[in-house]
């Protein structure tokens, strides 16, 4: 059930392997947190999950085997920073301004991370020390510096759609080591935003629906999972489904809405509720063209004045429209996720206005998701714990409940979080499936 990149891509494999297979989705479209929007003839910006990098091998190889192509995210010129109410700028991979403190911090955190076992966080050696506090403890006691700490706080809240002060450290630690670094996760040119799927990166998941054709059923949201000894009963609004295996493709905070009878195991529906999902509010505003590229900017910023935090450049291959992508996230997407649309988007422009001027401030088309606010999605960009999450319940995140399966981002070694966990839980999903009905 679910019918995200996940969810599609345990279908895809079950059916390869001619296992009757059917994909229960809320929505009435597939993707999950992938949503592509039109902005001209052939043309889409993405509102939900978008890039990926060459170490993203597994959404590689499915994007190949469907016949999407990539390109480069625009990354050339200067880019902004704004950090204590001064701008400046900076060119390249340079951008982020990180002082030197902040590279020592990112250099530690690495260090610490390749302690942590990929299939097993909380059995490292030090595992209930770091899951016992926060990324921004350790952050405070470990960076004196005012500035680095300020961009340590935004480069956080820019991966994880939250502040570090609700994040645990092993947790960051465990998603830092999966992706191979923090450089990995928040850079463009080597790293996980590095490339864009032309078609947009809803095309993954829409492609492989129209694989399975009528085994896609739309606005079908499952309210009941009844496990017994020789199946299960999932059911719905006027729907009910008889089977041998579920595979539950949903972020742990949608999962615990679902009754289950009998009850999941005590850890589970902990997990479940103790998992949260980041706040993220994500913006395309488009332009005749990509203006700030004459004035010799990339269009990446970072602002730690808010709303906006971060900004990226997502015009389409040839630049035509211009694209900036702006995200509020955290505690500030959390307040403004709230307001009125027409207030969401007068502060949001402002901030735009205010990093690349007031042309910046006036798009052709404003285009928004405010995804915590989102019925069927809950927040983005992925699930994470807090202190205490993983020493306590994390053994019960893949781990199966009789013939109940689960996949999704969140369940990932690999690229936990991004597009490539979601398509590599999907394939260890249904290769579970498949070893219990050999």
């Amino acid at each position: 059930m679910g019918a995200g990149i996940a969810g599609v891509v345990a279908a895809h494999d079950l059916v390869a392997a001619s296992v009757p297979t059917i994909v229960l989705e809320a929505r009435n479209r597939v993707g999950g947190r992938t949503l592509d929007v039109p902005i001209a003839d052939d043309k889409v910006v993405e509102l939900g999950a978008q890039w990926i990098g060459p170490a993203h091998e597994a959404v590689g190889e499915l994007a190949n085997s469907l016949g999407l192509e990539t390109h480069a995210t625009y990354d050339i010129g200067e880019s902004v920073t704004e950090l204590g109410g001064l701008l400046s700028r900076r060119a390249g991979q340079e951008s982020r301004h990180r002082p030197i403190a902040a590279e020592a911090a990112r250099i530690d955190l690495d260090r610490l991370a390749h302690e942590v076992p990929l299939e097993a966080p909380w059995e490292a050696a030090r595992g209930r020390e770091w899951d016992g506090q926060t990324l921004w403890s350790w952050i405070e006691r470990n960076v004196a510096d005012e500035r680095a700490r300020k961009l340590l706080r935004l480069e956080a809240v820019g991966v994880w759609g939250t502040d570090p002060t609700e994040l645990s450290l092993l947790h960051a630690l465990f998603e830092i080591r999966s992706a191979g670094s923090f450089e990995a996760m928040t850079s463009v040119r080597g790293g996980a935003q590095e490339s864009r799927l032309t078609a947009g990166a809803q095309a993954l998941p829409r492609r492989l629906a129209e694989r399975l054709g009528e085994r896609v059923m739309l606005s079908t949201p499952v309210r009941m999972i009844a496990r017994e000894s020789g199946g299960a009963i999932v059911s719905g609004d006027e729907m009910t489904v008889r089977c041998q295996r579920v595979i539950v493709a949903l972020p742990p905070p949608l999962a615990a809405f679902i009754d289950h009878q009998p009850p999941l195991p005590a850890a589970r529906e902990e997990l479940n509720r103790r998992m949260r999902l980041g706040a993220v509010i994500k913006v395309a505003a488009v332009y005749d063209e990509p203006f700030w590229r004459s004035a010799g900017l990339s269009g990446q910023a970072l602002s730690d004045r808010g709303p906006v935090s971060e900004t990226v450049d997502s015009s389409p291959a040839d630049g035509s429209p211009g694209v900036l992508t702006a995200f509020v996230a955290g505690g500030n997407a959390r307040l403004l996720g709230v307001e009125p649309a027409a207030k969401r988007r007068r502060e949001i422009l402002a901030s735009l206005g205010r990093l690349f001027g007031a042309r910046a401030a006036n798009p052709d088309r404003y285009l928004e998701v405010a995804w915590a606010e989102e019925e069927w999605t809950g927040g983005a960009y992925a699930g994470y714990f807090g202190p205490g999450g993983w020493t306590r319940f994390g053994h019960a995140l893949r781990r199966p409940v009789g013939r109940l399966h689960w996949a999704g981002a969140e369940t990932s070694t690999v690229w936990a979080g991004y597009i490539d966990g979601a398509v590599r839980s999907g394939h260890r999903a249904a290769a579970e499936v498949l070893r219990c009905l050999d």
